[in-house]
């Protein structure tokens, strides 16, 4: 038994070693964009059409996998074959004298080259300054609902559930929505549905779906438009609220749901950290103290 043992240790030790490099970073990749949108490798591997087991080997850099097979991915991730390869930024020469001006640089200088850049671009006739409308942002549990009624009925503000709008745009659920047209399709109804929030509300507050922040172009339109906030929990209160709800998603079904949704939220904690503002609701005992501090913080926020 003991030789048997040593015998797959020997084995397993020498597949780690047999992987290559870039077969590693790339199921890295593959796996972060796939937590980011809080999709399964189930669902992934139904809309790229391969096997789970296909995908998983990709994941964690074991498969020799082809071209073909990575656009499908690539597809079903709703990203371009370049992200899932890992340079997006060698499209045209001006990308690439982009990438350069950028490289190297910092967090902070970063994050002060896209504003310039969304000031740059953004048309400022287009209505009111941004801080007159209220976006929360974060994972399903955070209190973006429950605290978002009760911060616009105290503002004087209309409130917007945009998972509704999106729902009335198609003209059936969410789940129907990816299930039937696909996440493509999805991600139109939502900026749909962003766009006409922004535009007939100067006041309002709104409560994104979480995977919002996965969607570049949507989420500069949010981060153009709404003084945003990130509401933030353990995940422990993440899961408990989730499932107050009777809704586990995005972790239906998963024997791991707690590590699946500490995977998402790491996936996506880094661009919910762009928000112009966060908002700890785990720190407060009741769901009343944690209103009386959100709203507190917004108050002095617009002032």
């Amino acid at each position: 038994m003991e030789i048997e043992e040593a015998s797959q240790a020997v084995a397993a030790d020498a597949a780690d070693a047999a992987r290559h490099p870039f077969l590693v970073a790339l199921g890295e990749r593959v796996r972060t964009l796939r937590m980011r949108r809080g999709m399964t490798r189930k669902a992934i591997a139904k809309a790229a059409e391969v096997s789970e087991r296909h995908l998983a080997n990709l994941e964690y850099g074991t498969g020799n996998v082809s071209i073909l097979v990575l656009l499908q991915v690539a597809n079903a991730l709703h990203c371009e074959l370049s992200e899932l390869l890992g340079d997006v930024t060698t499209s045209s020469p001006e990308w690439l004298m982009i990438r350069e001006l950028l490289e190297r640089r910092g967090e902070a200088d970063l994050r002060r080259a896209r504003q310039t850049l969304s000031e740059l671009f953004h048309d400022h006739g287009a209505g009111p300054a941004k801080g007159a409308r209220i976006a929360l942002i974060g994972l399903r549990g955070a209190g973006k609902s429950a605290l978002g009624q009760r911060l616009a009925a105290d503002l004087g503000y209309a409130f917007i559930e945009l998972s509704r709008e999106i729902e009335q745009f198609a003209g059936c659920s969410i789940n129907e929505i990816h299930n039937l047209y696909g996440t493509n399709a999805y991600r139109r109804y939502e900026r749909r549905a962003l766009e006409e929030a922004i535009q007939i509300y100067p006041e309002v507050v709104i409560a994104t779906p979480g995977g919002l922040v996965a969607d570049a172009a949507n989420f500069n339109l949010l981060l153009q438009h709404c003084t945003t906030i990130w509401l933030q929990a353990d995940p422990a209160d993440h899961m408990a609220r989730v499932a107050a709800q009777g809704d586990m998603r995005p972790m239906a079904a998963s024997p791991e749901a707690m590590e699946d949704l500490k995977r998402i939220l790491a996936g996506r904690s880094a661009f919910y950290a762009k928000a112009d503002l966060r908002f700890d609701t785990s720190h407060y005992p009741d769901e009343d103290a944690a209103f009386k501090a959100l709203r507190d913080l917004v108050r002095e926020a617009v002032s």
